[in-house]
């Protein structure tokens, strides 16, 4: 059976290196997992009991399907994986997410995207992955983590911690004002008298031959057309206007 291989990613989950699962593990780097919480119809959760064969927390209560992302797979790709090889439980499509968790010594070095999704069961377990798996409620799991922590693995007591008070989200980081750049100084003007620019004057004399203009023939009406037509209605009489008379000057008197 070969080893698995895992995605090895820095503080801000992007992938930088791949490993071993031993080297993962034993050097602590830092790699991705999921976790999926399956509830039933009335509201309780389904837990698995890890296998006694696991390096990890043999034999304590955990999620009731998680596991670590191979190399080259994401987050969605690997939840719908985990529930179908873990519990045989096959989803049309990837469950909803909930919220994730950084990498930490609870999760074991591991980011963590939680996943929810809701089945009734039954369910095919995985005989070599973990013992056995049963529906709780939830107020039984916090009575019961309270009195007996160790029962569960670290990595689920902070899932459930999350999924009972999910965490805030984080700030956008802001980003960084580029600082205004010095006003450059007016340059100088120069001693040397400007050059008189010679404006090129464009000639008037057209350079092609014009085409002589067309003679227009004019069209000579007949004496017929131009006369004017006759007007139906006879001729009114010209109104003759009395001629004024002019007033008689007085006879002068001869001296005798």
């Amino acid at each position: 059976m070969t080893e698995e291989i895992f995605d090895v990613v820095d503080d801000r989950d992007r992938i930088i290196s791949r490993q071993t699962r031993r080297e993962v593990h034993l050097r602590g780097l830092k790699h991705r997992a999921v976790h999926v919480l399956v509830f039933n119809q009335r509201g309780e959760l389904f837990l698995q009991k890890r296998s006694f064969k696991k390096d990890t927390f043999p034999g304590a209560w955990d999620s009731s399907a998680s596991g670590h992302l191979d190399a080259g797979e994401n987050y969605d790709t690997c939840a719908v994986r985990e529930l179908r090889e873990e519990i045989g439980l096959v989803v049309p499509r990837c469950p909803k997410r909930q919220f994730k968790i950084d990498a930490c010594e609870e999760t074991g070095r591991e980011f963590v995207w939680v996943y929810r999704c809701d089945a009734n069961g039954p369910f095919r377990l995985n005989q070599e992955e973990l013992e056995c798996g049963a529906f709780f409620k939830p107020d039984h799991i916090n009575r019961w983590m309270a009195e007996r922590p160790r029962d569960f693995a670290d990595a689920f007591r902070l899932v459930w911690k999350y999924f009972l008070n999910p965490p805030a989200p984080k700030p956008a980081k802001a980003r960084p004002v580029a600082k205004p750049s010095p006003a450059k100084p007016a340059p100088r003007p120069s001693r040397k008298a400007p050059t008189p620019v010679r404006k090129q004057v464009k000639s008037t004399v057209p350079t092609t031959k014009t085409a002589p203009p067309k003679k227009v023939k004019q069209k000579v009406r007949s004496a017929k057309r131009s006369a004017p037509k006759p007007s139906r209605r006879s001729p009114r009489p010209p109104v003759r206007t009395p001629a004024k008379r002019r007033p008689s000057k007085p006879a002068r008197k001869v001296r005798r």
